[in-house]
């Protein structure tokens, strides 16, 4: 059964109300029977909605108060717009609602795919022959994505051309001061280090995806083919290697329910590309060298994703997080702070660094 269905009902929601809308702003919808609330979407809540005219998916922004500039599914929304016309997997999008009366928030519908969504990206259940076409095709698509004509589909003003990585530095800087609920010295010690490593801008751009990991695919039900990529919250214009070193970052996280990594496993017994080769296959299809900042891009990737975590954590205590398992992401917080640091620094990589060493760590850190 697909982990994604948890058959909890969508209180959240006035169905009857919905029931009222929907038909009188999507061709075709009738019928609307229930909403059942989907696993995952920290961000921004999701719903499958169950009516005589088919299924659709429901994405809206969460109640209560709000972070500047987060939950854009404004944004998202045109975005999968503009990738009709593209190579890129995605779903049709059908309407957007910005009349908060219907059900309390902004949302918008589009259809539903029926597939598959894999959450432990060790893929238990595949054999090693079926991890390695999977891998594969994660590579091609964000390769795809990566290459769509920015002119062409109407995105060149979707986002900023230049100094990707100082606006988003400082964009996620801002988040992460907004959420802050603990002061953490390994955060403001990888805050300092990347500060003070900025790399110059080298004027790569593209779409970049934001969240591109395994569990934000729709795959078809039998064989190793992406029929939809989803989630395109924190989807923007950027540097290609964000993409690929946020993908590489998430592996190295532990292979457990919570962190979903690769850490740990025999890559080559499960059929999965370690990291150079997963890179250097992307490297090849895209049509780029080799760069000499690697380690930036991964240890930008660690804080990002400590900023994200930390803003689920604080929606928590608010008591707006969309998910029950929100409350605990706020201990990974200082742990990826501290895997961050030993990519900045060379180190070799840890999922729980002793004190000791997140002294030391800090200490060379503010050396630098």
């Amino acid at each position: 059964m697909d982990p994604s269905l948890n058959r909890i009902l969508d209180r959240s929601i006035d169905v009857r109300r919905l029931a009222k809308y929907l038909p009188l702003h999507v061709d075709g919808f009738w019928g609307l029977d229930t909403a059942i609330k989907l696993s995952g979407g920290q961000s921004n809540p999701t719903s499958l909605l169950k009516a005589g005219s088919g299924r659709y998916v429901l994405r809206r922004k969460p109640f209560g108060s709000l972070l500047s500039s987060a939950h854009a599914i404004d944004r998202e929304y045109r975005l999968l717009e503009a990738l009709q016309s593209t190579a890129v997997p995605v779903a049709k999008p059908l309407h957007y609602c910005t009349d908060i009366s219907v059900i309390g928030s902004e949302f918008y519908i589009m259809e539903h795919i029926e597939g598959r969504i894999f959450w432990d990206q060790t893929l238990p259940d595949q054999s090693a022959v079926e991890r390695s076409a999977m891998f594969d095709e994660m590579n091609k698509c964000l390769a795809t994505i990566h290459s769509v004509d920015l002119d062409a589909v109407g995105l060149r003003q979707f986002g900023r051309i230049a100094n990707y990585y100082p606006r988003q530095l400082s964009r996620w800087t801002c988040q992460y001061r907004a959420s802050q609920t603990a002061f953490y010295p390994d955060v403001e010690h990888l805050l300092n280090w990347l500060k003070d490593n900025m790399i110059p801008d080298d004027g790569e751009v593209c779409l970049t995806h934001g969240d591109y990991r395994m569990d934000n695919f729709i795959w078809h039900p039998e064989k190793p083919e992406i029929l939809a990529v989803i989630d395109w919250e924190l989807a923007t214009l950027g540097h290609p290697l964000a993409d690929l070193a946020y993908q590489c970052m998430v592996w190295s996280q532990p292979a457990n329910e919570l962190s979903r990594g690769l850490a740990g496993i025999d890559r080559s017994a499960y059929g999965i590309p370690t990291d150079e080769q997963y890179v250097r296959s992307y490297y090849k299809r895209i049509g780029i060298d080799a760069v000499e900042d690697w380690n930036f891009h991964l240890a930008f990737a660690y804080f990002r994703i400590a900023a994200i975590l930390q803003g689920v954590t604080k929606r928590a205590r608010q008591g707006s997080a969309s998910s029950d398992q929100a409350k605990y992401y706020g201990e990974m917080v200082p742990v990826l702070a501290r895997q961050g640091l030993a990519i900045a620094l060379g180190k070799a990589l840890s999922t729980d660094l002793p004190t000791e060493e997140m002294v030391v760590l800090g200490e060379l850190t503010l050396a630098l």
